[in-house]
This record gives C-alpha cells, sequence and structure tokens, in this order.
C-alpha cells in the first residue's frame, strides 16, 4: 500500500536565536521561536510523515509544553519520527520539500539540507527534493516576520517495498518500464 502525507508549520524570526533548516545551521541575522530548535522544515516534513500514516502530529508527540523537548536538535526527533513509521511497518519513499521566505536565500545550503536530511532517515539523495522560494512580499513572510515550510511524502508498506526491491533487482522493473517507454 501506498500512503501520502501533508506536512506545514511555520515560526517567527528571532534575533537571539540560530536558524536551523534540514538539521543545517544557516548563515542568517535572524533565528526561528520555538520550544525546540525550531526547523520549521524539518517540523513539515515530520508532520508529513506522521499524517501519512494516520500518527497525528509533532504537537501529540513532542509537545511544546514539555521541558523535554526545549531547544532540542529536531533531527533527534525526525529519528523518533522514523521510527513510528518503522514500527507501522511503512518505508519512506520520497519527500518533497519547500520553504517560503524572503531571506536568506537559501540556494546555497540546497545541497547540504538534502543530504542532512536523506543521511537522518536512510534515504537517497535523489528521493529528498528541496525548493525554496518567497512570497512576493505578501503576507506574514513577505513582510519578514518568519517563515513557513510545506512537505508532501509517499510512504510504502515495507513488504511491497521489499517485494519491489526483489523485482528490480531480477530486472523485472527495467523490462516492464521499457515496455512502457517504448510506446
Amino acid at each position: 500500500m501506498f500512503k501520502v502525507g501533508f506536512g506545514y508549520d511555520s515560526h517567527r524570526f528571532d534575533k537571539d536565536r540560530k536558524l536551523f533548516l534540514g538539521g543545517v545551521e544557516i548563515e542568517s541575522e535572524y533565528g526561528l521561536q520555538g520550544h525546540s530548535d525550531a526547523d520549521v522544515l524539518l517540523h513539515a516534513l515530520m508532520d508529513a510523515l506522521l499524517g501519512s500514516v494516520g500518527s497525528g502530529d509533532i504537537g501529540s508527540h513532542f509537545p511544546d509544553n514539555d521541558p523535554e523537548y526545549k531547544d532540542i536538535n529536531s533531527l533527534k526527533l525526525l529519528a523518533e519520527v522514523k521510527k513510528e513509521l518503522e514500527s507501522k511497518n511503512f518505508v519512506i519513499n520520497n519527500c518533497d520539500l519547500v520553504v517560503v521566505a524572503e531571506k536568506p536565500k537559501l540556494k546555497p545550503y540546497r545541497d547540504k539540507i538534502v543530504n542532512s536530511i536523506a543521511k537522518n532517515l536512510e534515504l537517497e539523495a535523489e528521493d529528498i527534493n528541496f525548493k525554496a522560494t518567497t512570497n512576493e512580499k505578501m503576507g506574514f513572510t513577505g513582510r519578514r516576520e518568519g517563515m513557513a515550510a510545506y512537505a508532501v511524502v509517499s510512504v510504502v508498506e515495507k513488504s511491497l517495498w521489499q517485494f519491489l526491491k526483489k523485482l528490480n533487482r531480477k530486472g523485472v522493473l527495467d523490462d516492464v518500464s521499457k515496455k512502457y517507454n517504448d510506446k
């Protein structure tokens, strides 16, 4: 079975904090407000992953009033979310991620962000797509009050994933792909 999840998160800027996106520290005059490290990108991703398997959201797993999660590195929370998916016998197929912010420019950090997420989810970098855009000076992100992130993920039941990998090793999927690409 294939499933899809969608996540969204936003945080206000805070001049007294560091900025983290995808587990990568980003050079910026502002960080983001939050109980944890406020990694808006990982928070959206975690919500999408949890939603894909019907496991609620990050607030229900990691409440923002629990001192255990104060200033915690969101990569640690992502590891717990990955375990939740594994406990439900699902594996991650791919992630499509977007950050909306007028500044800082994120293109120089794209590969680091993709590689950080891929490494922590034990995926190939090609399974993670990361984009950054502005909001054309509209809304809270356009007024440079904060940052938002969106995430869409697809997950696959582990037994189906293993079956597809086995077919691929035998070349069966290559034959099917060639047949349909030749049309």
